[in-house]
């Protein structure tokens, strides 16, 4: 097996305990506050320093990836998310907690940004929806694991958290091992210009997938079990019904990304818009029929789970590669302050109108995404144009 290849597998499976870290830690701590006798707004408040350190962290992580390589960043994530996880059992208080978990966030962000790049700087361009997807798709199966791991905790407080240490240091232990690596440097040209602005200019329809994600994860997970209620069902359907968009997403990550390889991205993200769409605009028709609930939230996130890891290989189709770390964290911050927003902005729509336009609202999302990617211009020759020494640029 090739170096690259080697540090591509290493690149998965420490994603992929990430994602069992997230998928566990959510919903740990909630319990947790609940049985603390925390109300519901102030545990929802509590679990948003998460997304809040992604936000936070996001923008300042681009300077320290050029100077010290992927390696090292992925290492100083994975330990700010040591020390929060070792943390949080030592401590009850809110306050505490907020500050451990905006630290999680800062960690994660760092994990994830590192190795995204990584993994889209070694992949071959005509492998690279492949490959992201299959990134996509390891940290979707460890989310979808980690929740299982409540079922430590009655074993002892420690249980999981000690569980999620391990898996840690099995992470620090495999990157260790391999060789650390840099983004390509920005070219005097390129330095010249404001990086931000020319990737915005240039791949702009790339970064809205990021946006559209952070926000459909965030109202399934945050704003659903609210919907829910409000139109009768229980709790104990809510925990069968939602996992169905995640098993949607995994049945189809590699599918889509290898079809996008092969016939263009735009062309994948466009159908798997449309298709959403129908799916979220049908939704409230199911009434309480959990069946179709669950066969439409399947199908919506087989359409658009890929969304993330699509943008992130458009975006390394469509601008120089230098610029790519730099679409990353617009990457970043975009699912940050859309999972931010989504229950915010979905709480406004249910008191004001009805609980369904919450769907109503991703599916008129995905239909101005998709009217983009329809008539957006091709980027191809803009980056052939940044991609040129300075003088022969025209």
């Amino acid at each position: 097996m090739s170096s690259s290849r080697y540090t591509f597998w290493v690149l998965i499976l420490v994603v992929a305990i990430s994602g069992l870290s997230q998928g566990l830690s959510i919903p740990l701590l909630a319990v947790l506050l609940e049985k603390q006798g925390v109300s519901s707004v102030i545990n929802g408040l509590n679990a948003a320093a998460l997304y809040v350190g992604m936000v936070i962290a996001s923008p300042l992580l681009e300077s320290p990836l050029r100077r010290i390589g992927y390696r090292s960043t992925i290492l100083w994530g994975m330990l700010l998310l040591t020390i929060a996880t070792a943390l949080i059992p030592l401590f009850s208080h809110l306050a505490v907690w907020f500050v451990l978990r905006l630290l999680m966030g800062i960690g994660d962000t760092a994990l994830h940004y590192s190795s995204q790049m990584w993994v889209t700087k070694i992949a071959a361009p005509e492998t690279r929806g492949r490959d992201l997807s299959l990134y996509g798709l390891a940290y979707g199966v460890g989310f979808s694991i980690g929740p299982l791991g409540l079922n430590l905790l009655p074993l002892g407080l420690w249980v999981p958290f000690g569980v999620l240490l391990f898996l840690y240091a099995i992470a620090i232990l495999l990157l260790s091992r391999i060789q650390n690596e840099y983004p390509e440097q920005l070219k005097q040209t390129e330095k010249k210009q404001n990086k931000y602005a020319t990737v915005l200019r240039i791949g702009w329809l790339s970064l809205i997938p990021s946006f559209l994600y952070g926000f459909m994860e965030t109202s399934l997970n945050g704003s659903f079990p609210v919907y829910a209620l409000r139109t009768g069902l229980s709790l104990e359907w809510v925990s069968l019904i939602l996992p169905s968009f995640v098993v949607g997403s995994i049945i189809l990550q590699m599918p889509l990304g290898t079809l996008s390889d092969r016939i263009g991205r735009r062309q994948v993200m466009l159908t798997c818009a449309i298709v959403g769409s129908i799916a979220f605009f049908l939704f409230p028709l199911a009434g309480e029929n959990v069946w179709l609930m669950m066969l439409l939230l399947g199908i919506a996130g087989a359409a658009v789970g890929s969304f993330y890891s699509l943008g992130l290989a458009y975006s390394a189709d469509i601008l120089p590669a230098a610029m790519v770390p730099t679409a990353g964290i617009i990457a970043g911050i975009n699912f940050g302050v859309a999972s931010i927003l989504a229950p915010n902005v979905n709480g406004l729509l249910m008191e004001l109108w009805e609980p369904w336009t919450m769907f109503w609202l991703m599916g008129a999302f995905l239909v101005v995404f998709a009217a983009a990617c329809l008539f957006a211009k091709n980027s191809k020759s803009q980056k052939e144009h940044y991609s040129l020494p300075l003088q022969k640029q025209g």
